[in-house]
């Protein structure tokens, strides 16, 4: 049985997808993923059927029925980063090659020039933490992905009831792409800084 494949498109920007991964996406048959993973990659192969991931159970089955198609799942940052491979994984007895790509995470800091070894990386995507706790118990802050409910105002605000004070806000905006964004700003100071970010990750930095 042929194994489909997973690769990890990076932050977004092609020229941040890696070579084997491009070569991967080449040679595919089919090509799944998100609306705007599939627009990122068209230019790659207009020969291959590109179906847009919608409904879980549509695409297993479209699995069950297309085992032997060369089919190429293509998910943002990492493939092995708060990324649709677990759910493959968990929920058929399939095996895939895993082509990783650059975390949103990763790129963010070398566009910060910090270094991240020290920060514990979490994700307030459609799950809930307890931001607070996981603050205190690191030891040079932590890196969020977030979504709409939990974005970065609701954030500084859930910290700032409970008396954080001292940490820098960094949040990154459609990350490599031509309308990248970031921002900066003490905690404290968040109310200046009130809009809708768009498609972010929020790093928050102990001083």
């Amino acid at each position: 049985m042929n194994n489909f494949k997973v690769v990890g498109l990076g932050p977004g920007n092609l020229d941040y997808l890696t070579v084997i991964g491009k070569k991967v996406i080449e040679k595919a048959e089919v090509v799944i993923g998100g609306k705007r993973q599939l627009e990122d990659v068209w230019s790659l192969n207009k020969e291959a059927i590109f179906k847009e991931l919608k409904k879980i159970d549509e695409i297993l089955e479209f699995l069950n029925k297309n085992q032997k198609k060369n089919i190429v799942f293509v998910v943002s940052g990492d493939s092995g980063y708060y990324s649709l491979l677990n759910f493959l994984k968990r929920k058929t007895d399939y095996e895939f090659d895993v082509f990783p790509g650059i975390s949103s995470y990763q790129y963010f800091f070398s566009k910060l020039q910090m270094c991240w070894e020290n920060f514990k990386f979490l994700s307030v995507h459609g799950r809930e933490i307890d931001i607070y706790k996981e603050l205190l118990e690191s030891k040079n802050g932590i890196t969020l992905l977030t979504d709409d409910k939990n974005n970065p105002i609701k954030i500084c605000e859930e910290l700032i009831s409970k008396g954080v004070n001292g940490v820098e806000v960094f949040i990154g905006e459609n990350l490599s792409y031509k309308n990248e964004c970031i921002t900066s700003f003490k905690i404290k100071d968040y109310k200046n800084y009130i809009k809708n970010y768009e498609m972010n990750v929020v790093i928050l930095k102990k001083e």
